[in-house]
């Protein structure tokens, strides 16, 4: 199957907040807020993040549209609060029926780390998997993200770890 793979567009809050809820569903455990918490966000609320991830300088996420115009998957990358000069990869996502061989996920994560090199200034991209989460961690490994034995405590539940990976490479000659 051929995706699309484009920065999301302001309009497109609705899918947004459907993407994000399904993706909340199905892997809990991948992310930093509740399904519970993220259902009952307004409107006015998905909105903002749609018009921010669709026209931040250093903030953007990407959409994989399938053959027959549905959302398969999402991926962004934003400057990593708290941190300096780091960008981070969040919100990656791909639907059950795409994942696998031929799937999105890899496009995504290039578009996601192509917009953090042209956007923004940050020496180093890195991202979060959750310590017990080996299907994350052995994609990013395939794809050439490499541990750096750091972790941070998972917000929700600090008896579980982040393990922390570095895009290599990210800012090559600088």
């Amino acid at each position: 199957m051929k995706y699309v793979i484009r920065r999301i567009t302001a309009d497109e809050w609705r899918e947004l907040r459907a993407m994000r809820l399904e993706s909340l569903l199905d892997s809990p455990e991948a992310f930093g807020i509740r399904h519970a918490d993220a259902a009952v966000i307004t409107g006015r609320i998905w909105r903002e993040q749609a018009t921010k991830a669709a026209a931040s300088a250093d903030d953007g996420l990407f959409v994989a549209i399938d053959e027959a115009g549905a959302w398969a998957g999402t991926a962004g990358a934003a400057p990593l609060e708290g941190v300096p000069d780091t960008a981070h990869l969040h919100s990656v996502y791909v639907t059950p029926a795409h994942r696998g061989q031929g799937g999105p996920a890899r496009a995504l994560v290039e578009a996601a780390t192509d917009f953090a090199r042209r956007h923004t200034a940050y020496g180093r991209l890195t991202l979060g998997v959750r310590e017990d989460n080996h299907r994350a961690m052995a994609f990013y490994r395939r794809i050439g993200f490499h541990d750096l034995g750091m972790t941070v405590p998972y917000p929700l539940d600090p008896t579980k770890a982040l393990c922390i990976l570095d895009c290599p490479n990210f800012r090559v000659g600088r």
